[in-house]
C-alpha cells in the first residue's frame, strides 16, 4: 500500500473515504467500503484521507494516544483492499482552510477525487464549519458524487472511536471487540527484559509498543500472536502492568506463548486480544505468582478449546 503525507506523490485520480477512522470499526468500514467498491467500478486508486496529528490534539496541544497508530491503521487498511493513505499533515494552514477551499483545492484538484464517502457526523473546514450537507454540495458542482454513511449502531448504541475507548478502560474487552468488529491488537518489537518470567518458568516476551498507543486496563488477557514466517497465530496469555509482586514501577506488556520454545528478541509481533482474564494483583511470594499464571495458562487454553467447538 502506498503511504504519504505529501499532496505531491499522491497515486490519482482516486475514490476517497475522507475521516480519521481511529480504530477502523466497524462504522469506519461502511465508509471504506463504499470508496472501495466505487474506486472498483470507476478503475481508480481507493484511497483513505485522514489527518496526522489528530485534529483534537493540534487544537489542544495534548498528545492523542491512538486505538491505531499508523502502522496498524495502515495493516487494517491494506487487509481491506485500500491502496492509499494519505495522511495530511493537520497544521495551521489546514486548519484554516474554508469548506470550499478544503474540498475544491484538496479533494477535487489534487487528489482528483471521482468519488467521496464520508460518515453522517463528518465535519471538515474552519471551525469545523462544513457539514456533509456542505460537501455534497460543493463536490456536486464538480459533479463528483459523495455518499454519506449513516451512523453505525448495534445494540450497545452508537459505535465509536470513545465507545470502545471507554469498553477498553473498563476492561470490557468483549464489548471493545464487538464494535470493532475484530480483536484488540498491539503490534509492538520484542525488547530485553529483566528476564524473572524465565527464572519461575514462563518466559515471556518483552514488547516495545508505539508510545501513542492506547492501551487497555492493566491486567491479564488470553492473546493470539503472530509474526512474519510464522505458519499459524500462537495461543498466550499477556499481562499490561507494573508487575507488583516485585515491586515494579514501569508499566510493561509481557506475552507468554503456551507452546512455543525459541529466541523473539528483534521480532515484531501483532498481538490479538481475545478475553480479559483477570486484574493485575500483588501475590505473596513468587511461588503464589507462579500458581497463578499456571492457573491462568490453563484458563486461556480451556477457552481456547470451547472457543473452537462452538465456532465448529
Amino acid at each position: 500500500m502506498w503511504l504519504t503525507s505529501s499532496l505531491d506523490t499522491v497515486l490519482t485520480p482516486t475514490a476517497v473515504a475522507l475521516g480519521n477512522f481511529d480504530g477502523v470499526h466497524r462504522g469506519h468500514r461502511q465508509v471504506i467500503q463504499s470508496a472501495l467498491a466505487a474506486a472498483t467500478q470507476a478503475e481508480v486508486y481507493p484511497t483513505v484521507v485522514t489527518f496526522h496529528p489528530h485534529p483534537q490534539a493540534f487544537f489542544t496541544g495534548q498528545s492523542r494516544l491512538l486505538l491505531t497508530p499508523v502502522e496498524e491503521k495502515v495493516q487494517q487498511l491494506e487487509a481491506m483492499g485500500i491502496t492509499q493513505m494519505v495522511a495530511l499533515p493537520f497544521d495551521r494552514p489546514l486548519a484554516e482552510l474554508s469548506p470550499e477551499a478544503f474540498v475544491e483545492t484538496i479533494l477535487l484538484e489534487q487528489l482528483q477525487a471521482q468519488w467521496i464517502s464520508v460518515g453522517q457526523d463528518f465535519r471538515f473546514g474552519k471551525k469545523r464549519a462544513g457539514t456533509v450537507a456542505d460537501l455534497q454540495a460543493i463536490a456536486a458542482a464538480h459533479n463528483v458524487e459523495v455518499h454519506i454513511v449513516p451512523l453505525h449502531t448495534c445494540k450497545e448504541g452508537r459505535i465509536s472511536s470513545s465507545q470502545i475507548r471507554t469498553s477498553l478502560t473498563a476492561g470490557d474487552l468483549a464489548q471493545a471487540n464487538r464494535l470493532l468488529g475484530r480483536p484488540y491488537s498491539l503490534i509492538g518489537t520484542v525488547v530485553q527484559g529483566q528476564q524473572l518470567g524465565r527464572t519461575i518458568g514462563f518466559p515471556t516476551a518483552n514488547l516495545q509498543l508505539p508510545p501513542e498507543k492506547f492501551l487497555p486496563r492493566q491486567g491479564v488477557y488470553r492473546v493470539r500472536v503472530t509474526s512474519t514466517g510464522w505458519e499459524k497465530p500462537q495461543l498466550g496469555v499477556m499481562n499490561i502492568g507494573n508487575r507488583p509482586t516485585v515491586d515494579g514501577v514501569q508499566q510493561t506488556t509481557e506475552v507468554h506463548l503456551l507452546d512455543w520454545s525459541g529466541d523473539l528478541y528483534g521480532q515484531t509481533l501483532t498481538v490479538d486480544l481475545e478475553a480479559f482474564l483477570r486484574p493485575e494483583q500483588k501475590f505473596a511470594s513468587l511461588e503464589a505468582l507462579k500458581a497463578q499464571i499456571h492457573a491462568d495458562c490453563e484458563t486461556a487454553r480451556q477457552q481456547a478449546i470451547s472457543d473452537y467447538v462452538l465456532e465448529s
